[in-house]
């Protein structure tokens, strides 16, 4: 059984380190674009037997529940490190073999990315990273059996995750999948998004926003 994990904080507070340009309203609409962006790649995906969202916000629970997610509530978020591998122990007890764990602030995802990555042969044990843009992050992590070594969400995962399966003797592949390592966490992501001129949730509620009126024009 193969599933889709998303590790998914309150929309208000997501996106701190935006606060410097966007208003709190702002960064909550934003979070809440992207992830429908997210919500629609995953609609469109074949491969995934499941989606199962970790999350301690009730909103965020009643909405995986609305697109028949299946939720694991939180009464409070440790760390997405922690939570990502409390889900992935439930999970590999219940049977599912593989989980794909994938951000909510990737607004550019399709579901052919996320078919692409679980219509891998995983041999257990064995895992795949998809990189963030700047190359240090961990966008995607693909893992069979779910809890095949820790994760180390936050600042150099992508180096920690190696060390970590290194470790514990599980085979690793990195694939560069753009549309996966793009998300938006700095006003620079938000200027690169704005030229790709997508049409997206995402992109439309960056166009509503005031605190942006002043920044140039798209071409």
């Amino acid at each position: 059984m193969k599933v889709v994990l998303l590790p998914l904080k309150d929309p208000a507070q997501a996106k701190q380190r935006l606060a410097c340009r966007l208003s709190s309203g702002e960064r909550q609409q934003l979070a809440w674009a992207m992830l429908e962006d997210v919500a629609q790649a995953l609609r469109q995906a074949r491969e995934p037997d499941q989606v199962v969202v970790v999350s301690s916000c009730p909103p965020i629970l009643s909405y995986a529940e609305r697109n028949h997610w299946r939720v694991i509530p939180e009464s409070h978020q440790i760390s997405e490190s922690h939570s990502v591998d409390r889900s992935c122990q439930l999970l590999r007890q219940s049977g599912v073999t593989t989980v794909l764990r994938i951000p909510g602030d990737i607004p550019l995802l399709q579901g052919q990315d996320l078919d692409r990555l679980l219509s891998c042969e995983l041999k257990p044990p064995s895992a795949i990273l998809v990189p963030s843009r700047d190359g240090t992050g961990t966008n995607a992590l693909l893992r069979n059996p779910p809890d095949a070594f820790p994760s180390h969400f936050g600042e150099n995962s992508l180096a920690l995750h190696q060390q970590e399966a290194k470790r514990h003797g599980v085979e690793l592949k990195i694939l560069r999948i753009p549309r996966i390592s793009f998300d938006l966490d700095e006003l620079d992501d938000i200027l690169s998004f704005r030229e790709l001129d997508q049409d997206t949730y995402t992109a439309a509620a960056l166009e509503g926003f005031e605190s942006l009126k002043d920044l140039p024009a798209i071409k």
